[in-house]
């Protein structure tokens, strides 16, 4: 069987760049910026993720007279930067019904009617998504 021979660089893989001391901080920060921007990527799309998830827990979950309720969610980026994401959920025409079938609300003869909690479920759900997603992308 021949031999196969490495160079120490070959064989070990690592970049033959040689920096001087000065420029050490320099190289540090460049490399830790391509991770940042690697793992933010990550994170948005995570977030994404997590966010079509609520909206499909939340009209899963939702009761349905018309359906015109359950179909009326919607997942709305609110802020995007450079390094952050925040995404809304949101009913976009009925969203006066929203916390009436979540909690319940008095009836106007007396009495109450009976709560439907299908938010609440679909956000901790959510959340507990995104944060394995994010433990996920940064392993």
């Amino acid at each position: 069987m021949p031999e196969i021979q490495l160079q120490e660089s070959e064989a070990v893989g690592v970049a033959t760049d040689r920096i001087r001391i000065d420029q050490l901080a320099a190289v540090v920060m460049e490399g830790l910026q391509e991770y940042a921007d690697l793992a933010t990527e990550d994170l948005k799309a995570a977030v994404k993720k997590a966010g079509d998830s609520a909206k499909k827990d939340v009209q899963a979950g939702a009761p349905v007279d018309s359906g015109a309720y359950k179909k009326s969610w919607a997942v709305k980026t609110t802020k995007e930067t450079a390094n952050a994401m925040e995404v809304t959920v949101h009913s976009r025409n009925r969203y006066q019904l929203a916390h009436l079938l979540e909690f319940g609300h008095a009836k106007r003869g007396g009495g109450r009617t009976r709560a439907f909690p299908h938010i609440a479920p679909a956000e901790a759900a959510a959340a507990e998504l995104l944060e394995r997603e994010v433990e996920r992308a940064l392993k």
